[in-house]
């Protein structure tokens, strides 16, 4: 998919972003693209996400895309398009979320775990390997030797440390929650992205 190969292949690391409050959300979103980030999530688990995703996007650089995650159905989906939600993420299969998304032209990454379920979503598009800690980065192998050249995103309990363990198993990209948001994360993810741009190379 053309959405998923240059956009997540070229990030390699998609923050996502769960915070108590709108304020903390945006702020959050707003230190992300300070990094060079270009493509953040937030949650629909945030109070006031709404609220946190307008004011984001309306401080975002240009080109920067601003998506909602824990999308869980077609009314978060449909009120996630007027707030200016640039992509949806589901953490299941949801097929009412699908359709919002093809209806508003926006890009979706489908949330799937067991083989059928990550294949029936890789037949549409990216798909969200969640929770991923629980198999690791040999599950994502195993599915891959399965479906080889599918864009898998697995998130989920996955520290930055561990990001080029997943991308060499195959990630287009990794899902990265609160790892990101403790003391230190930014030095971290600076490593972090000039590791990944070394794999790239290696590549």
């Amino acid at each position: 998919m053309t959405w998923a190969r240059s956009v997540l292949r070229g990030q390699r690391v998609l923050p996502v972003l769960r915070l108590p409050s709108a304020k903390e959300a945006a702020a959050a979103a707003a230190a992300m693209f300070a990094q060079g980030l270009g493509v953040v999530e937030l949650t629909a688990t945030t109070p006031d996400w709404a609220l946190a995703l307008r004011d984001a996007r309306r401080e975002a650089p240009e080109g920067a895309l601003l998506g909602l995650g824990t999308v869980t159905n077609d009314t978060i989906a449909r009120q996630a398009v007027q707030a200016g939600a640039q992509f949806l993420v589901s953490p299941w299969p949801a097929p009412d979320v699908r359709e919002v998304a093809q209806r508003s032209g926006l890009p979706f990454l489908e949330g799937a775990f067991t083989p059928g379920e990550v294949a029936a979503a890789a037949g549409r598009g990216p798909v969200k390997v969640f929770p991923a800690h629980v198999g690791g980065p040999a599950y994502l192998v195993s599915l891959l030797q399965l479906m080889p050249g599918a864009d898998l995103v697995p998130t989920g309990g996955i520290a930055l440390d561990a990001v080029p363990d997943w991308l060499r198993a195959g990630a287009c990209a990794v899902g990265v929650g609160s790892d990101l948001l403790r003391p230190g994360a930014a030095d971290r993810l600076a490593e972090l992205l000039a590791a990944v741009g070394d794999l790239k190379e290696e590549a």
